[in-house]
């Protein structure tokens, strides 16, 4: 009987392999997504918003955008003020079952915002925190999405 060799070929965690070298995919925007960013400043991560733009096909769009988006990218930084008012102004022309990411600097930086604080604001603005993530450098990124999202587990 002839033997058979088994090749074995590695295999990505992920459908495309590409997921590692875009950082902006472990936000979960899919294409043809509409996605508002707020707080944009020059310390922002030029790579991660253009990983979203590579994945979504579409520019971000900014605060002056008044129709229906499909996800939000807030930064934020502990100066930038009330983080309360920040999520509520991100819910204004977010979709049903749309997800905001809140981008905030890493601990550590200039900047940082305190974890506590984060919960308690978005509790307040009626979003549920469900991860957190490294998502570039200097940034961690934390999910919150509204009660309805957050039960149907949608990304």
């Amino acid at each position: 009987m002839p033997s058979r060799i088994l090749e074995v070929i590695p295999v990505s965690a992920t459908a495309d392999p590409a997921d590692k070298s875009n950082p902006a995919h472990r936000l979960g925007f899919e294409e043809g997504q509409i996605v508002q960013e707020l707080g944009f400043d020059e310390d922002c991560d030029q790579e991660l918003r253009e990983g979203i733009e590579e994945i979504t096909g579409t520019e971000l769009v900014d605060e002056d955008y008044d129709d229906v988006a499909d996800g939000v990218v807030l930064w934020h930084r502990e100066e930038d003020g009330d983080l309360t008012d920040a999520l509520v102004d991100a819910l204004e022309y977010l979709a049903e079952g749309g997800l905001v990411w809140l981008l905030t600097p890493k601990t550590g930086r200039d900047g940082h915002v305190e974890a506590h604080e984060i919960a308690d604001a978005a509790r307040t603005a009626g979003l549920s925190q469900t991860s957190s993530a490294a998502v570039a450098k200097d940034w961690m990124g934390t999910r919150l999405a509204s009660p309805k999202a957050a039960k149907s587990g949608k990304r």
